[in-house]
């Protein structure tokens, strides 16, 4: 049943709605969490350590963390393939052009591929950056977070990746939000421009979330 349900266009997109959605909660929670860097080093290292801690003694130091992210890297994974697939099957579908053009779609509409392939070189840099230190400016300090966040933002590069990455976020977001809820059955004409409202809002709330710790760093807000 889960092989027929995957293999038809119904199935993928149902899987990448119910994986888009449960990264936007963890991009929701993300975001509050990077908003603590306003409140000084000792509540942002404080709230990274906490991460660490959470659900012990029941579970082991970094336990509940490794979970979220083994959840998040299935979330990822399902989607991406998902959405790899179903392009595919669209090309199958209509090898040569359309004789007449179609309506103009909408921005995010027809940048949601690029979007994603953005996104996803976003991922890979954001954990060589800041989990491994990889490829982080300056000297990688583990257990200090606030002291990396502001060394990668205090380079021109780190900026403008970020930005960049946010911004194809937002789009992401606007469209994907909505079209998930189709997808789910929770849109109607009664509740489209609610839907569509909800997702201009989450998409304009986490862009500027998420571009506000840059900014703060090349500000000095934060330093």
């Amino acid at each position: 049943m889960a092989r027929t349900v995957w293999d038809s266009s119904v199935g993928k997109k149902t899987v990448m709605a119910v994986s888009g959605l449960v990264m936007l909660l963890y991009l929701v929670v993300h975001m509050i969490g990077n908003l603590k860097i306003f409140f000084g080093s000792g509540e942002f290292n404080h709230y990274a350590h906490w991460l660490r801690t959470l659900g012990e003694p029941f579970l082991h130091y970094e336990w509940a963390l490794w979970i979220i992210r083994v959840a998040l890297v299935a979330a990822v994974v399902a989607h991406a393939t998902a959405a790899y697939q179903l392009s595919r099957r669209d090309i199958r579908a209509r090898p040569s052009k359309y004789v007449h053009r179609k309506p103009r779609a909408g921005y995010a509409t027809r940048t949601m591929r690029w979007g994603g392939i953005i996104l996803g070189l976003f991922i890979v840099w954001h954990i060589l950056d800041l989990t491994t230190g990889t490829v982080h400016p300056g000297g990688f300090q583990s257990g200090h977070p606030y002291q990396n966040v502001v060394d990668t933002f205090s380079t021109w590069y780190g900026n403008i990746v970020y930005i960049v990455a946010m911004l194809a976020l937002g789009l992401h977001i606007r469209h994907g939000f909505w079209s998930a809820a189709q997808t789910l059955g929770a849109g109607s004409r009664t509740r489209d421009r609610a839907l569509k409202t909800v997702a201009n809002v989450l998409a304009l709330l986490l862009t500027a979330g998420f571009v506000a710790v840059p900014v703060g760093v090349m500000t000095g807000v934060v330093s």
